[in-house]
C-alpha cells in the first residue's frame, strides 16, 4: 500500500471543518467543476471567497446560483482573470491586492487539459503549460507578499496525469513544436506545477517566510476539464469512465484542495488526494510522491526559466 489516510477509513471530508468566518480564500477557475464545489464548501462554513475566472457571464451565473443557495449575504465575488494572458494576470493581481487585505489561501485550481492540437497563448507559450504552470507561477509570485503577511497558504492542484508523460521537463522544446501530443503535454504542465510548488517550499524555508505550500490532485472527477478541445478518442474514453462510475463527483474532487487550504498539521513535502484504486477516487489522504518530481536540478532550472518567461523576480 503506497498511500495513507491519516483521517480515518473515510479519509478527509468537509465534516472536519469548523467555522471559517473571517477567512478569505482566492480560487482560480471557480465558476464550474471542482473550483465551484470548493467555493460552495468554503461558503457553507462562513468563509469569504474571491473567484478568479476568465468568463464574466459564467461567473455572474455562478455567483447568482451560490447566493440563491446561501442567501444574498454569501460573501463571494469574482475578478476577471485569464490564466492564458500574463497581462490579464497582472491586472487581476493588482485588483486583488487593492480589494483583498488578507488571504488565507490561494488555491491554484484553474486548468485546461488534453488540447488536441498545439495552441499557443498570446505570450507564445504552449497553451497547457502557459495556463496551468506559467499563469499560476506569475499569480502566486504577484500575491506572495500578501500571502506572507497573512501567514497564508498556496494550494497547487495538480493531477495524476503528471506521471503519464516524460517524468521530467523537456527544456529543449518547451512548446512541443516537435512531436506534439496532448496527453504528454498535459502531463508536462501538471508536473511543472508540482515542481514549482516543491521548489517554492525550499525557497520559502531558506528565506524564512511564513507561507505554506501544499500539492494535491482531485482524482478522476466529473468536471468540464475534458471538453471540445480534446480529441474524439479522449472524449469518448472519458464519457465511458463517467458512465461506468469510475469518475467521482466534482464535489468529492474538491475535497483535497479544500483540505489543503484549511486543515492544520499537514505535511508540506507531500502529495494529497483520493487514495483508492489508481487514485481515481476513495478516501482523501496522502498519496505516494514519486522521486522524479523532486529532482533538484530540474526544479532549479524550471524555476529560473519560469522567472525569465514571466518577467517576474520573486520576492524571495
Amino acid at each position: 500500500m503506497n498511500t495513507t489516510t491519516p483521517f480515518g477509513p473515510k479519509g478527509w471530508t468537509p465534516e472536519r471543518l469548523g467555522s471559517l468566518s473571517g477567512k478569505t480564500y482566492v480560487i482560480t477557475g471557480a465558476n464550474a467543476g471542482a473550483g465551484f464545489q470548493a467555493t460552495r464548501i468554503l461558503l457553507t462554513k462562513g468563509a469569504k471567497v474571491v473567484m478568479l475566472n476568465r468568463n464574466p457571464t459564467k461567473s455572474a451565473a455562478a455567483i447568482a446560483k451560490l447566493k440563491q443557495e446561501f442567501s444574498h449575504h454569501a460573501d463571494v465575488s469574482f475578478v476577471r482573470m485569464d490564466l492564458a494572458e500574463l497581462a490579464s494576470i497582472r491586472k487581476a493581481a493588482a485588483e486583488v491586492l487593492n480589494k483583498v487585505p488578507h488571504i488565507d489561501a490561494l488555491m491554484c485550481n484553474g486548468a485546461i487539459a488534453q488540447v488536441a492540437k498545439q495552441t499557443l497563448t498570446v505570450d507564445g507559450f504552449e497553451s497547457q503549460l502557459g495556463v496551468n504552470h506559467y499563469g499560476h507561477f506569475l499569480l502566486c509570485g504577484l500575491l506572495f507578499d500578501r500571502l506572507n503577511e497573512s501567514k497564508g497558504r498556496i494550494v497547487v492542484v495538480s493531477s495524476e496525469g503528471h506521471k503519464m508523460g516524460l517524468r521530467t521537463i523537456q527544456f529543449d522544446d518547451m512548446n512541443w513544436d516537435k512531436h506534439y501530443h496532448p496527453n504528454k503535454v498535459y502531463s508536462q504542465s501538471k508536473l511543472a506545477q508540482m515542481m514549482f510548488a516543491y521548489e517554492l517550499q525550499d525557497k520559502i524555508k531558506a528565506a524564512r517566510k511564513a507561507v505554506k505550500v501544499y500539492v494535491c490532485h482531485p482524482g478522476a472527477a466529473n468536471t468540464s476539464l475534458i471538453n471540445e478541445k480534446a480529441n474524439l478518442t479522449t472524449r469518448v474514453s472519458w464519457s465511458l469512465m463517467v458512465k461506468i462510475g469510475m469518475a467521482q463527483s466534482a464535489e468529492k474532487g474538491a475535497y483535497p484542495e479544500v483540505m489543503c487550504a484549511t486543515e492544520d498539521n499537514l505535511k508540506q513535502r507531500a502529495y494529497y488526494g483520493p487514495t483508492g484504486m489508481m487514485n481515481f477516487g476513495g478516501p482523501v489522504g496522502e498519496c505516494k510522491l514519486a522521486s522524479f518530481v523532486l529532482d533538484k536540478a530540474v526544479l532549479t532550472k524550471l524555476w529560473a526559466l519560469s522567472e525569465r518567461e514571466t518577467s517576474l523576480s520573486w520576492p524571495l
